[in-house]
């Protein structure tokens, strides 16, 4: 639970304080470091796992390969994968096989990530296609991408999350026309796009977001604290990744819409309304 709210250090806490621990326990505490970008932690508590006799299972496999996905250690996640059949005797499953194409994509090795695909030992779905589709968004593979997106229309053909994927990736491209056609294919599939909703709760009073959200009672303070924000990243060197801004429009127009985004409004409301240095809990009904 408490691995899930963030909050790493309590749910480490609680297993230190745990009279004895067995494989359920320790894989909580390995998932609660992956998903929260600990992911030397994660692997260090697997050795210590392994150093103490308790067997893994496929459950903690999943987490250490996610660790090592979403830290971009390529390596690291190589060998576990390859340890659970090898050392293990645990087949992996598609969730795995989704991991390792997940690590290899981010990691720009695209070719090796389709490879492994193409020769898994069972059907691949459409999460294993979205993993390589999201890989080709962020290294703005077209061809790739198109082929992914076909392979998850088909297997998932209510699923939004290809059509905006492949959207992105032209629009990266800016190639609007296609853009505008993948929109319209959406549409006429009667596919409709979950809208990004974050929550935050101050003073026992939860608050809604949506992208855009202009109805708060507080839209001028939010909108002023998030352009303060923007000021100060740009000042130590952030530059605002407008590429994927699915609208021809203009460089300042694209930076306004990324900063509309529902969870930047939720943390600038928090940030005008908790007091300093408090902390600040966001929920987002999509993965951010």
């Amino acid at each position: 639970m408490y691995g899930k709210c963030g909050n790493v250090d309590d749910a480490k806490s609680v297993f230190n304080k745990m009279p004895q621990w067995d494989v359920v326990s320790w894989t909580a505490m390995i998932a609660a470091y992956a998903y929260n970008g600990r992911a030397k932690l994660a692997i260090e508590l697997f050795r210590q796992l392994e150093f103490e006799g308790v067997i893994p299972n496929e459950i903690t496999f999943l987490h250490i390969l996610t660790a090592c996905s979403h830290a971009g250690l390529v390596d690291e996640g190589r060998h576990f994968f390859t340890s659970m059949s090898g050392h293990y005797s645990i087949r992996p499953t598609l969730e795995h096989y989704g991991c390792m194409v997940d690590l290899l994509g981010r990691a720009g090795l695209l070719d090796e990530a389709e490879d492994m695909i193409n020769n898994m030992p069972a059907q691949p779905n459409a999460i294993i296609w979205m993993a390589l589709l999201g890989a080709c968004q962020i290294h703005c593979d077209v061809e790739r991408g198109e082929r992914a997106a076909e392979h998850a229309f088909f297997l998932d053909p209510e699923n939004a999350a290809p059509y905006v994927s492949l959207s992105n990736i032209y629009a990266a491209a800016g190639r609007w026309n296609d853009v505008a056609r993948v929109r319209k294919s959406m549409e006429d599939s009667g596919v409709k796009k979950q809208p990004g909703c974050s929550w935050i709760e101050v003073n026992g009073r939860v608050h809604k977001f949506f992208v855009g959200d202009k109805l708060h009672p507080k839209e001028e303070d939010i909108y002023t604290e998030l352009r303060s924000l923007s000021r100060q990243m740009k000042e130590v060197g952030y530059v605002p990744d407008t590429m994927a801004v699915l609208h021809d429009v203009g460089e300042e127009e694209k930076e306004e819409m990324l900063c509309s985004h529902s969870e930047k409004l939720a943390i600038a409301f928090g940030l005008i309304s908790v007091p300093c240095g408090a902390p600040i809990h966001i929920t987002k009904n999509l993965r951010v």
